[in-house]
């Protein structure tokens, strides 16, 4: 079987190819945004008023909002903007979302999260089922 550094198989002429993978801010910002997201008690991320403009006028969800990332050559620092939902232990959500963004940009990019820093926005009221009653007479 041919080494990854042949360049003619069956020949003399081996001549080592330099890889490199490079793993761009956004994506590693898409994945920490999901993973963020999939803590209960997470209400939403907060991207600011930008943020939230082009999203409704694009129509699009942005996956990232709330998400700051810098990516070195092996490692990344993660700034997270989330906001809670009412009721929660914010040192507890914080935590475990810290846990979740770092096995998840590790596992699936291979970098070191050398910071994730949680950065609690707001609080959400919101009530699932909780409408205003009317009473009829």
């Amino acid at each position: 079987m041919p080494k990854e550094h042949d360049l003619h198989p069956g020949t003399d002429d081996h001549i080592e190819v330099e890889k490199s993978v490079q793993i761009s801010d956004d994506v590693v910002g898409v994945i920490a945004g999901i993973a963020a997201m999939e803590v209960e008690g997470v209400a939403g991320m907060s991207g600011g008023f930008a943020a939230e403009m082009s999203e409704r006028m694009l129509g699009k969800k942005n996956l990232s909002k709330g998400v700051k990332v810098q990516v070195g050559e092996k490692e990344a620092a993660i700034d997270l903007y989330i906001v809670v939902e009412y009721g929660v232990r914010i040192p507890d959500i914080a935590q475990r979302v810290q846990e979740n963004v770092k096995r998840s940009v590790e596992s699936m990019t291979g970098l070191e999260c050398v910071a994730i820093n949680i950065h609690v926005q707001g609080v959400s009221f919101h009530s699932e089922g909780r409408e205003d009653e009317t009473r009829v007479r």
